[in-house]
This record gives C-alpha cells, structure tokens and sequence, in this order.
C-alpha cells in the first residue's frame, strides 16, 4: 500500500491554497514551432521561497497535532527545503530547527534565518546532516519534516500539477524534475487521478543518476557520489517515493551538465525568467530530442529560480569600471 494517494493530494489543496501562489503558466510560440508541440511551463520558480519545496512543507506543517507544533520542526537541506520549511512553520507560528551544511549558500541560509529559523551548521556530509538533525530532535522533541519522502510533503508537491492540468487542459505528457522523488511522486498521482491518459515522465542529471539505476536493479541505490551542478536533486530516492516511481513512472531520461547549461539559457532567452538547475533537468531532454514531443500537449514543472546571481553581477559591475 502506498503511504500517499490521491484523495491525499486533493486534502492538501484545501489545506494550503490560502497561502501559496498559484503560480503561471507561461508558454512560448518560437519554442512550440521549433519542437513542433505546444509546451506550457508551469511556473514554480515563481513560489514563494522560489521553488515548488513551500508547498510540501507547508501541507507538512498544516497537517501537525497542537501537540507536535508545540515541540516544533527539524529538516536538514542546503537550500530550497530549508527556506520553505522555515515559512511554513512561520505561517503557523511554530519553531524551525533547520540543519544546514557550512559550504551552503550564504543567501539561502540568510533567507532561511529571515523565516525565523534556528540554523545549525554541520560538515558537508550525509552523515553530519543526520547526527545534527537527530540531536535537534532529541534535545527539543521537535518533528523530523523529510523534504521528499514525508506523505504530506508527497501530497503537498503534487497540488502543483494540478494547477497545471486545471488551467490548461488536456495534455500528452507532464514531465518533472527528479531528485529526493517527492514532486515526481506527487506528480505522478495526481495525474493518474487527473488525467490518467497523459504519461508522466521523470528527468535525472546523468551525475546524479541513482533513480534510473534504482530501477533498472529493482532496488534503492543509496550508496552513491553526486556530481551535478543540479543541488536541488543530489538527494537520493527514499522508500516510499520509491516505490510510487516504480509503479507509476514508464521511463526516467537522463541529462547531461551541459544540457542542463543550454536548458537554463534557453528558457532565459525564450521566456525571459530565471531558473535554478534542477529545474533545466526537465526542459533539457526537450530541446535535444531525447523526449519525443512532436505534435503533443506537453506540461513541464519548473521546480525553481534560486540562482545565486552574484558573480554574474560582480562580471558587470567590473565592465562597468
């Protein structure tokens, strides 16, 4: 039995809708007669905390017993999770113990301290992550919030494609970014639910390639060494997005770091909007033919924008003189 469903996705809709954007979905005319498709781009770098992670965490959060909210919250994340788990708990005006590692991004951890947060730094290791976290849990009693492989945070992640398949219609295909598993999973049953005749399609960065190999062996790779410029989906699959992905998913395509490069210029150049990353995962394959779109209805997740832009504005402000 799967830990999450449908019925739990349309649950989470009624629990966070008053506070998420609802975010656009923009489309683009050169792009759909160069790939001879019509492509809406569901726009979640546009979320709040800039990235799809706000939704799961909040449902996460809204779904908590006065007596869990009253101990708190503890999450360990470089970034995205961090920053909406610490909203989310500023929403409901619980605290947020977030363990971050000291190479993260100072801008994300600065944001993530702005929520409200208690930011606890560690080594850079899985292991540094998961000792800090349960020691969190332990001195405070705090609730441990997965970023992807929690029920709620699953159903949470999914309101987003169903946004999408509301405000557009009827589609071919929906195609997601992979990492942790979370938006996939909940990608996937909503649109099961939705719209069961669409395929649904998830995308993986080749150095980051533990989904596709998990399940060609039937079984969860854990024990891997990420090398992707997509942090967002350095995570490893957990059990129950897993186990979703293998029941659900037909196909998971990978992608180069390259390709991920010419992804995020593209869709700057296109639709003139900042994307992280792990969102250029999903558009990648499109623009290279790896994914066959030719006449369909195609829905793409952006799953976020947070870029650090400083070193570009540092190039500029040099010419500049």
């Amino acid at each position: 039995m799967l830990i999450c469903s449908a019925r739990d996705i349309l649950a989470a809709r009624k629990r966070i809708t008053a506070f998420i954007h609802r975010t656009p979905i923009l489309t683009n005319t050169g792009v759909d007669d160069e790939m001879s498709a019509t492509i809406f781009f569901k726009c979640e770098n546009l979320q709040k905390t800039g990235s799809f992670k706000f939704r799961g965490a909040l449902n996460a959060v809204a779904s908590l017993s006065t007596e869990e909210r009253a101990r708190g919250v503890v999450a360990h994340s470089s970034g995205n999770h961090a920053q909406a788990l610490a909203l989310a708990a500023q929403i409901h005006g619980i605290q947020s113990h977030i363990v971050m590692p000291e190479n993260s991004n100072p801008v994300k951890v600065a944001a993530t301290q702005s929520y409200g947060a208690h930011v606890v730094h560690c080594m850079p290791t899985h292991e540094a992550r998961h000792k800090a976290a349960a020691r969190l849990i332990e001195e405070t009693g705090a609730r441990f919030i997965h970023p992807s492989d929690d029920r709620f945070v699953i159903a949470g992640q999914g309101t987003a494609v169903c946004e999408l398949i509301e405000d557009v219609g009827e589609l071919d295909l929906i195609v997601a970014p992979l990492g942790g598993g979370g938006l996939l999973s909940g990608t996937l049953l909503a649109a099961s639910h939705l719209l069961p005749s669409a395929q649904v399609i998830g995308c993986e960065p080749a150095g980051a390639d533990d989904a596709y190999r998990s399940l060609q062996a039937g079984r969860r790779i854990t024990d891997f060494v990420p090398k992707t410029i997509a942090d967002g989906l350095r995570t490893p699959l957990g059990e129950n997005t897993f186990a979703i992905i293998r029941e659900h998913v037909p196909r998971i395509v990978l992608v180069s770091e390259q390709q991920i490069l010419d992804a995020m210029q593209t869709v700057w150049n296109r639709l003139r909007i900042v994307i992280e990353p792990s969102s250029a995962v999903a558009v990648a394959p499109l623009l290279t033919g790896a994914i066959d779109v030719r006449g369909k209805r195609v829905g793409v997740i952006l799953s976020g924008g947070n870029v650090d832009l400083s070193v570009l504005f540092d190039d500029l402000r040099n010419q500049a003189g």
